[in-house]
């Protein structure tokens, strides 16, 4: 039974909800069962038919529908007195600034992406807020407990990148089916569908290599008047016949690699599709555009034969070009669109097969081209617990209690719920302990644009940022500025740092503020020459800022449901179980829980991860699956 203190605090509380997806949905319902009366939601989400399997506030009905508002609606049916406040909003807007969040007793989150989390973050720093943090991929999970000043912050440890692979690997030497799948997806299909001005790899032609064919022209421009049927063999035969006899060419490339083998449409497919199969027309003219349903491939989980993979590919393409015609050169790839999934599978498979690479269904290509896995619905609701647990300890401050509870996949010493003890605050943090980072750039080509773009705003994920070198504001954002000061500023982003007004050298301190977030943090500047294109792509390096490393062996996605940030305590030797009165404790090795002060009883942090991911799906940079295998205990 609840105590009358656990009582009072609960009832008196305010408490923002952030996310009302699968983990919200859940967390949603435990805190009107637990008594709280003030609950606000924010999320900018509406609902899809592909929620309502694990978000169970959601009925048919609400498709469309706001998801904070159809949630509120579903609650109050059942606890009418208490007060939910919903808003069909981004949490990054305006409105919710410092003064806003500094309303609440607690934040929780049950967020699906990592610009979001970190924006949460900031703002909890600044209003001196609690924030309570949340994740689940699969059958893992976990809570986090943050609280300024006293334990780590929400980016006191580097998230990792999501996974990539190097350009000539994709484009000439794959050799799994993921690279089949990124080739496929990011160039095969954006070159057909998409900025049709893209240069890349596919644009290899014979005469490149000094014959005279048809190739000699642009085979991906379609033709007035050309038969679709002819268009899309053309491109078969280009792609995977041609563009393979060219890289077989160079004989180098080959010495210790298994050659590919060139595939002709007409090898594959002799009759013309029209000739077997007919028109599509009248089958599609009802309902989702799906090659699958006119060529009877009714499970999703069956590999295709090469043969039905090139049927799938050129009746995709003819459909492309027959039934969205006005799409064509503003498409990207989307793993909710059916056509361009059967494509993206067809053409992977095509590609896979000529080099020798097992073949994988639709259903595995989606997860793959997506970095999707389906959400488990239980482990939501067990997250969601974890996270009320955590709030009533933050609304009592009972900070010898909080924990960093871990939902793992398998039993650990019989234990599926691992709670670990919050860490302090990481010093070297440059959001919460406001460590100066280092930036190395050629301070003569590289622009600010640059700097603005891949830095400031894709690592620091600030979203109003101002920049200043002493008291000078080299760049700014805001709905306020005059006409004249914004083109000063847009003069500044197209000008390389050393001719910026206020010139950016070697030696130079940029101040970067984020006045939203109340978030700021100094940048020292120096210069180098030259950078190496493929591994440091920017032009330009961050230190300070270090993203955590991605298993370069693994790369099928893992996991399910909501994106999480922290992993296990890393390493099996360093972690020893010791049963105590108040529960179970997980002792490591280096860094310092809170609750000790012996140097003896240091404590190693854990590796932290993080994944983007949408609502059930996400994307992976770790293989959590493994991680949890190896941290038995």
């Amino acid at each position: 039974m609840a105590s009358e203190e656990q009582i009072s605090a609960i009832k008196r509380a305010k408490v923002l909800m952030v996310g009302a997806g699968g983990i919200g949905c859940e967390l949603l319902k435990t805190l009107a069962l637990s008594g709280f009366q003030d609950i606000h939601i924010i999320d900018m989400d509406t609902i899809e038919v592909s929620n309502l399997n694990r978000q169970f506030l959601f009925r048919q009905s609400h498709v469309g529908q706001s998801k904070a508002k159809a949630s509120t609606f579903t609650i109050l049916r059942f606890r009418p007195k208490i007060s939910i406040t919903p808003y069909h909003a981004n949490v990054k807007e305006s409105r919710f600034n410092v003064d806003f969040f500094k309303e609440f007793d607690v934040v929780l989150n049950g967020l699906d992406n990592l610009d979001a989390r970190r924006h949460v973050n900031r703002l909890c720093l600044a209003a001196d807020v609690p924030l309570v943090e949340s994740g689940t991929t699969g059958f893992l999970g976990q809570v986090t407990v943050h609280l300024k000043g006293k334990t780590e912050c929400y980016e006191c440890q580097p998230k990792p990148a999501p996974k990539t692979y190097p350009v000539c690997t994709i484009t000439s030497t794959p050799s799994k089916f993921i690279h089949c799948i990124v080739w496929a997806k990011d160039l095969l299909f954006a070159k057909l569908f998409g900025d049709k001005n893209q240069e890349n790899d596919l644009n290899v032609r014979s005469s490149d290599t000094g014959n005279s064919s048809e190739h000699s022209a642009d085979v991906f421009e379609y033709r007035k008047d050309e038969d679709i049927e002819q268009y899309g063999r053309r491109i078969y035969d280009h792609v995977f016949g041609h563009n393979i006899e060219v890289a077989l060419s160079n004989e180098e490339t080959w010495k210790n690699r298994n050659k590919p083998r060139p595939i002709y449409s007409k090898d594959v497919l002799p009759v013309k599709m029209t000739e077997k199969n007919g028109d599509t027309e009248k089958d599609c003219a009802t309902g989702d555009v799906s090659v699958m349903a006119f060529l009877s491939l009714k499970n999703p989980q069956d590999i295709w034969s090469l043969a039905e993979n090139s049927r799938v590919f050129l009746e995709a393409l003819r459909l492309f070009f027959s039934k969205r015609l006005k799409d064509i050169g503003n498409l990207t790839f989307d793993k909710d669109d059916q056509l361009a999934v059967e494509f993206v599978t067809a053409a992977a498979n095509i590609r896979a097969s000529s080099f020798g690479i097992p073949l994988h269904s639709l259903f595995e290509a989606k997860g793959i081209a997506g970095n999707i896995v389906h959400a488990v619905a239980t482990t939501n609701a067990i997250i969601a617990g974890l996270i009320v647990i955590e709030a009533i300890k933050v609304l009592k401050k009972d900070n010898n209690n909080y924990r960093m509870t871990y939902c793992l996949e398998h039993p650990s010493r019989k234990l599926l719920l691992m709670p670990v003890e919050p860490y302090e605050p990481n010093k070297s943090c440059y959001v919460c302990s406001e460590t100066p980072l280092s930036l190395e750039v050629n301070t003569h080509h590289s622009k600010l644009r640059d700097f603005v773009e891949k830095i400031v705003k894709g690592k620091l994920g600030m979203n109003f940022p101002v920049i200043m070198q002493g008291a000078s504001i080299l760049y700014e954002v805001g709905e306020d500025l005059e006409e004249d000061m914004v083109a000063i500023y847009a003069a500044n982003l197209e000008k390389a740092f050393s001719e910026l007004p206020s010139s950016v050298i070697s030696g130079t301190v940029l101040t970067v503020e984020d006045l939203q977030q109340e978030f700021s943090c100094s940048i020292n500047i120096k210069h180098r020459e030259e950078f190496d294109e493929e591994k440091e792509p920017d032009g330009m390096v961050l230190c300070g800022w270090v993203e955590a490393p991605v298993d370069k062996d693994n790369n099928k996605p893992i996991g399910n449901g909501e994106s999480t940030s922290n992993a296990l305590p890393s390493e099996e030797k360093d972690v020893e179980i010791q049963e105590m009165s108040g529960g179970t404790e997980t002792v490591t090795g280096k860094k310092r829980k809170l609750s000790e002060v012996d140097e003896s009883k240091k404590q190693k942090k854990p590796e932290k991860l993080d994944v983007d991911d949408e609502d059930d799906e996400l994307v992976i940079s770790d293989d959590w699956e493994s991680l949890a295998k190896k941290n038995r205990v």
